[in-house]
């Protein structure tokens, strides 16, 4: 039989990207021997509201800055090529469809694990992807039908927080990839 390569799918908003993103997924990457780490940043969160992020253009452009020496790590488009918000489910089908001869994973945070449920179609996305669930304590509760890794994992970095340094003026933040702060500063991004 032969040995299948183990793609892990990591969506989020990526706004900006931050060292924390990029802790979790190498994390996920060596507790599972992951082949690849595909970074999707969506392009509508069906999570969040309130301020639009910066445009996908310029959120995959900071993460292929920040992935751009990590050879396991991929930057894809799907979700920025789609319209409407970013449904899981919808880009793992796809994903799928591109890899019919891969091992699937999802990699999420446990807060995420126990909202699950309430995604939209969660069990037609747990049909196609093993969840891989970073927890910062206990472990998470199993879910029949549902493939669980669990992994301790976490870090202090916080998107939101970056970007209220950013709109003060504060370019050096210890969670930013230089080059990812120099876009951000050469781009007008968060100010």
């Amino acid at each position: 039989m032969p040995v299948l390569e183990k793609i892990t799918l990591f969506g989020g908003t990526f706004d900006p990207v931050h060292r924390g993103h990029l802790h979790l997924a190498a994390l996920a990457k060596d507790a599972l021997s992951l082949d690849a780490v595909r970074f999707l940043p969506c392009q509508i969160s069906p999570h969040k509201s309130g301020t639009a992020p910066a445009s996908g253009h310029d959120r995959c452009a900071m993460l292929r800055l920040a992935t751009a020496d990590l050879p396991w790590a991929c930057v894809d488009e799907t979700e920025i090529d789609l319209t409407g918000p970013s449904y899981s489910w919808r880009t793992a089908t796809i994903m799928a469809e591109k890899f019919p001869d891969a091992r699937l994973f999802w990699l999420m945070g446990g807060d995420q694990w126990d909202a699950l449920p309430r995604w939209q179609h969660p069990e037609k996305l747990a049909a196609l992807v093993e969840f891989i669930v970073l927890v910062r304590g206990k472990a998470p509760l199993p879910r029949e039908g549902y493939r669980l890794h669990a992994i301790q994992g976490a870090h202090p970095a916080s998107a939101t927080e970056i970007r209220e340094l950013l709109k003060n003026g504060n370019m050096a933040h210890p969670w930013l990839d230089p080059a990812v702060a120099r876009y951000i500063g050469d781009h007008d991004l968060y100010q």
